[in-house]
């Protein structure tokens, strides 16, 4: 009997069972194409694939659906984070009262040991699987509010436009002396138009994100409370704002800076392992660039922070360590100003009676 046969079977023979179990399904997500396997028992399971369209999509849903008569709020489907490839079907479910969870790639990779061979059909599998043994521990994923969803865009394209800028304009500034110079200004001359363009759109894109904080009450609040930490300036405020989905996804201060690849981890094992102790290499890397440019911010511009650098730098500490020390402090200060909705005050004192 052909596996597909068998699982069909299986789900027929346990569909009476509808309101006491769930149903798992595992979609690995391409440009193209979406491979889906359903389970009820990480063991056996049902494969469909489909076309990665908004109209395939629906068309899909409601064969599977009306195969296993299983309702919306009996289904957890599991995929993996693929940036804009994800949006068709899971707006789709959202909308239909589906509980989605987006799981990094990485996470589910490392929950499932040792693996051999990979296709689009295993994966499918190998993330109901992943959704089946992790169901307790699962967080159900929800759309960010649309303003939220503009101001991420519109620091996505910023992002681009800086990097076109650097490649475009730093070659140019390079080779300065090292090359004729009517071939120099022939360069400059040329990249000047685009180089004036990058820097117009890039004005736009800010007095648009100036805009939605000033048009988004919780935004505006938000922002302000950031920003007041010494240090802290337009990009990396907006930017932790969006990251943290506006300080729900992240409990605690130092949940975010292990996130952000700025909490110090313990390396030893025994007697024969003492490493020293460092930040992990799984962060979200553009957080960390920003935070390590407002440490420096900080130490140059805050009495504070540079006469800790200064006592830290002559105590022997790496200078490294200290603005990842540094970076720390600014995660902690602004999650309490958020905790507590004020602004950041340097000699703040909580009360600890309220009249």
């Amino acid at each position: 009997m052909c596996l597909e046969v068998l699982t069909e079977s299986f789900f027929q023979t346990n569909s009476t069972k509808l309101m006491e179990t769930r149903y798992f399904l595992g979609i690995d997500v391409s440009k193209d194409k979406l491979d889906a396997a359903l389970t009820l028992d990480g063991k056996n399971y049902f494969e469909t694939q489909v076309e990665n369209a908004s109209k395939a999509i629906t068309l899909w849903f409601k064969s599977l659906q009306k195969k296993f008569s299983f309702a919306s709020d009996h289904l957890v489907v599991c995929l993996e984070h693929t940036g804009v490839y994800c949006n068709p079907v899971v707006m789709f479910l959202h909308a239909k009262g589906v509980k989605v969870c987006m799981e990094s790639a990485l996470r589910i990779k490392r929950s499932i040991g040792l693996a051999r061979g990979k296709n689009d059909r295993v994966d499918a599998r190998r993330i109901a699987c992943y959704a089946f043994k992790n169901q307790h521990e699962l967080t159900v994923w929800r759309p960010q509010r649309p303003c939220i969803q503009r101001v991420k865009a519109l620091l996505t394209m910023r992002d681009r436009l800086v990097k076109a800028k650097g490649q475009l304009a730093l070659p140019i500034n390079e080779c300065e002396n090292f090359v004729d110079q009517d071939i120099h200004r022939e360069m400059q001359k040329h990249s000047k138009k685009a180089l004036a363009a990058i820097e117009q759109a890039l004005d736009q894109i800010e007095k648009t994100i100036h805009q939605l904080i000033k048009e988004d009450h919780s935004l505006s609040q938000q922002y302000n409370i950031v920003s007041s930490v010494p240090g802290v300036g337009l990009i990396t405020a907006l930017t932790i704002i969006v990251t943290t989905d506006e300080f729900t996804k992240f409990k605690n201060a130092k949940k975010f800076a292990c996130y952000a690849g700025v909490a110090p981890f313990e390396h030893t094992s025994g007697n024969s392992v003492r490493g020293k102790t460092r930040v992990s290499h799984l962060a979200n890397m553009t957080v960390k660039k920003l935070l390590h440019l407002c440490s420096r911010s900080a130490v140059t511009h805050s009495e504070e922070m540079r006469h800790y650098y200064e006592r830290k730098a002559e105590a022997g500490k790496n200078k490294m360590s200290v603005l990842n020390a540094v970076s720390n402090k600014l995660i902690t200060r602004i999650f309490a100003c958020v905790k507590h909705q004020r602004l950041y005050q340097k000699n703040y004192k909580m009360a600890l009676f309220e009249s």
